[in-house]
């Protein structure tokens, strides 16, 4: 929580913008934070408990259980999860003591079904080697939490195995110190992840992985060909990723490779969408035309969210099993709605902004 703060800060501060707060009022928000661990039950209010299950979206992602007026209702809310294959969790929790009412995120329920990861995983690996092999460079951009230990993961794999034909894998951003997180907290891991951190054998901290720590490195990097790049932000909205986007595109030799969602009006959505030439400042603020001409590719299967296909298995394998189900965080809602109610025979309602329902 303190290292995304604490990025958002400097992006305004990069951007000349005035953040919406400072440094010192987030060390006073950590003050006030109460750390639970899972299945941890917690008295929060008379006659409401509140106990953390493992949602498997990013490290120590959470679904909440709350047990209201002494059991009368049992609300479960999902938010952000994954059920289905990741390098980096185990499974989510799909066990609750009681359950009536489930509120669950639908952010990928209109993508009927998850590309496949093996396949995924070998095409980005071909991509990075086939680029390399001509003498261009790969950026990737990624969210620093989550995104980027997925990919981290599987490139390490790979080189392990002898499959990737890279040596050094360049870190910029908040990603190293990300990934070091990860590192101290390894019970939250999948378990042979967290085997090899505890016997001092991290895959963060293999020597495939070279940090970025300074200008003059970056501008090494930058003028190098074959160098693979992992730098946030995902979206290509600002950060590192964006400097390097910004010395990569005029080169048809470059290719982006964008592996997690990109927000309608975002660099990366727009990239998705074909653009090819963009205005930018120069060092001295005048504007001049960037030319779009390094090759866009997309990886679907390194998300953090569940797709349709997921989230109904989630609800098939739920128990106890809920009488209702409230969707929210995503664009299908009402037709997923719909599917739920169909396939599993639970009252399943999309819920409107500013509606009111009452749980019984």
């Amino acid at each position: 929580m303190a290292l995304l703060h604490f990025d958002l800060i400097n992006v305004y501060t990069m951007n000349g913008k005035e953040p919406p707060y400072i440094e010192e009022h987030v060390k006073e928000v950590i003050k006030h934070s109460i750390t639970r661990n899972y299945r941890e039950v917690t008295d929060i209010a008379p006659g409401i408990r509140l106990t953390f299950h493992d949602a498997a979206h990013i490290l120590g992602s959470a679904s909440a259980h709350l047990h209201i007026g002494e059991g009368k209702q049992n609300l479960v809310y999902t938010g952000d999860i994954k059920y289905g294959f990741t390098r980096l969790f185990n499974n989510m929790d799909v066990k609750y003591p009681r359950l009536e009412s489930l509120i669950m995120e639908s952010t990928y329920a209109g993508k009927p079904q998850m590309p496949s990861r093996m396949k995924s995983e070998q095409h980005l690996v071909e991509m990075i080697n086939k680029t390399v092999e001509e003498g261009g460079n790969c950026l990737i951009p990624v969210f620093s939490v989550g995104r980027a230990q997925e990919v981290m993961l599987t490139l390490e794999e790979y080189k392990r195995h002898g499959k990737l034909k890279v040596d050094h894998v360049y870190l910029d951003g908040m990603t190293r110190q990300a990934s070091a997180i990860h590192t101290v907290y390894p019970e939250y891991l999948k378990r042979n992840i967290k085997t090899r951190v505890l016997q001092n054998n991290s895959p963060f901290l293999s020597e495939l992985f070279t940090t970025i720590d300074s200008s003059a490195k970056r501008e090494e990097v930058l003028k190098s060909k074959g160098s693979v790049i992992l730098a946030s932000s995902g979206m290509l909205e600002g950060g590192a990723s964006l400097k390097y986007f910004y010395e990569f595109a005029p080169n048809e030799k470059n290719k982006v490779i964008i592996v997690g969602y990109q927000a309608r009006g975002s660099l990366g959505y727009k990239l998705q969408k074909g653009l090819k030439s963009m205005p930018i400042a120069n060092e001295d603020g005048r504007t001049k035309l960037l030319d779009i001409n390094c090759s866009v590719e997309t990886i679907d299967a390194f998300s953090g969210h569940a797709y349709r296909s997921e989230l109904l298995n989630f609800l098939a394998n739920l128990r106890p099993r809920p009488k209702t189900v409230l969707l929210n965080h995503g664009d299908s809602c009402v037709e997923f709605a719909n599917q739920i109610s169909k396939k599993h025979h639970i009252n399943a309602t999309s819920i409107q902004n500013l509606e009111s329902i009452r749980l019984r």
